[in-house]
């Protein structure tokens, strides 16, 4: 867990005597408690909170706690362990064979489950104060990174909308969190992947419904903007939000109230937005993906999150902690090996921090010694992004695809105009058509073999 927020810990048990005692001692000693008496609450539970700790039940109403495991990151959450009332030879195998750390047996004594979570919050796997900057989850000394943590110091304690942007994997939803633990909000951070929700539930998830409002709704839900009521609501992927709901969603945020599906009432919600998106919003405005006036409400402070592939020296820190963290889980002392830093410092992570964790957790789980080789999956050599007005190459990508792509992207800009084209690369008419009639000649080559191969 990090040592600058509060940790976290889930209850999955449908004992609900059991689970109100371990949640009260857990606050005790300074935990966040998520209780949930079912799998699937659990799974919830785990898309919108990073979690340090899970005491799970083995018998539930749809399956087992160690179900639960098996779809778990081992390098994302922290310690597992089972605690039952119905211990069997077969789930003791299976949870040898999992990340669990303990196997506990209820009557559970609550001296030992004091020790447990004493001992879960004083372990190591976790960065410390000195290796996150002060900032949880935020781990790197590069320029760009400082810069971004210095925004989040800034703009944490105001109550400013914030729109961030970043390729997949760059840690927009930590960033986020930062926001909300910097600014000392009284209520929850929720999280709600827009383009995770299915178009026709999201407005019932996000604003919540009444009782005999569509078929199915057996009972009154409160929606994710009154879940993050004083605190703060994180919606990621906010271009994926179909447009009616857009417009719904801008009332909420200019009223600083909520209707309920089938309701009648406005609730008011003070709440701050965070949103974020890994594609250019003004090109998703463009497209029609984004409605303008959403954007200038949820960007009343844009921030732009640099790629792994310009934070230097930070790939070699986060891969450490990832190796440290693997160690905590597993009990080992393996350490990253040193040959393999400069292919970590070279490879472009089209993945990010993402990419890197999967290929640290890959190269920890198949090695057989001390030493962590990780070796970085080979990249696509074509553009990795692309918006209306530019691309941006992966390392590797070679010189001909460049010129042939910047042409093409370039004459479409221009449409079709080979003259202007050839003005704004620098190169004369003729080189353009030059330059198309290799292209063509290539296709009509390339069709041909593969009409003889065929």
């Amino acid at each position: 867990m990090f040592s600058t927020v509060t940790p976290n810990l889930l209850i999955l048990d449908d004992d609900q005597c059991f689970a109100a005692s371990a949640a009260s001692l857990a606050r005790s000693d300074g935990y966040h408690v998520h209780i949930a008496q079912t799998i699937s609450a659990a799974r919830e539970v785990l898309q919108r909170h990073r979690i340090d700790l899970m005491l799970l039940e083995l018998t539930l109403p749809d399956g087992s706690g160690l179900d639960l495991v098996d779809g778990i990151d081992v390098a994302e959450h922290g310690q597992i362990v089972i605690v039952t009332a119905c211990p069997t030879l077969e789930s003791a195998t299976r949870a040898v064979s999992a990340p669990v750390i303990q196997y506990l047996i209820k009557p559970l004594d609550y001296a030992q489950l004091q020790t447990l979570l004493a001992s879960v919050r004083t372990r190591d796997s976790f960065p410390s104060h000195a290796e996150s900057g002060a900032i949880a989850g935020l781990i790197g000394d590069s320029a760009v990174l400082q810069e971004v943590k210095a925004a989040i110091r800034c703009i944490g304690p105001s109550d400013a909308s914030v729109l961030i942007t970043g390729e997949s994997g760059t840690g927009k939803e930590i960033v986020a969190r930062a926001l909300h633990d910097v600014s000392s909000r009284c209520g929850p951070f929720v999280a709600v992947n827009c383009g995770a929700v299915a178009p026709d539930l999201l407005a019932s998830q996000l604003f919540g419904h009444e009782r005999g409002s569509f078929t199915g709704a057996n009972s009154r839900h409160i929606g994710f903007v009154e879940q993050a009521a004083h605190g703060t609501l994180f919606l990621d992927e906010i271009t994926e939000m179909a447009p009616s709901l857009q417009v719904y969603l801008l009332r909420v945020l200019e009223s600083g109230a909520v209707t309920r599906v089938g309701g009648r009432e406005e609730i008011a919600i003070p709440l701050r937005v965070v949103a974020a998106t890994n594609s250019d919003p003004m090109d998703a405005v463009a497209k029609g993906k984004l409605r303008q006036d959403l954007y200038y409400r949820l960007a009343d402070i844009p921030m732009v999150l640099p790629p792994l592939r310009e934070r230097g020296d930070d790939v070699l820190q986060l891969a450490r902690v990832f190796v440290n963290r693997l160690n905590a889980r597993y009990d080992q002392d393996k350490k990253l090996a040193r040959q393999c830093e400069r292919c970590l410092l070279s490879h472009p992570w089209p993945g990010n921090v993402r990419e890197l964790r999967s290929a640290v957790q890959r190269a920890y789980l198949q090695e057989t010694g001390r030493s962590v080789h990780v070796r970085p999956m080979a990249s696509a050599p074509w553009a990795c992004r692309e918006t209306q007005t530019s691309i941006t190459f992966s390392i590797g990508t070679t010189y001909a695809e460049i010129e042939r792509r910047m042409l093409l992207k370039t004459l479409k800009h221009f449409g079709n105009d080979k003259t202007a084209a050839a003005r704004a690369l620098g190169i004369n008419v003729r080189t353009v058509h030059n330059q198309l009639a290799r292209m063509d000649a290539s296709a009509i080559a390339g069709q041909s073999s593969g009409e003889a191969a065929a």
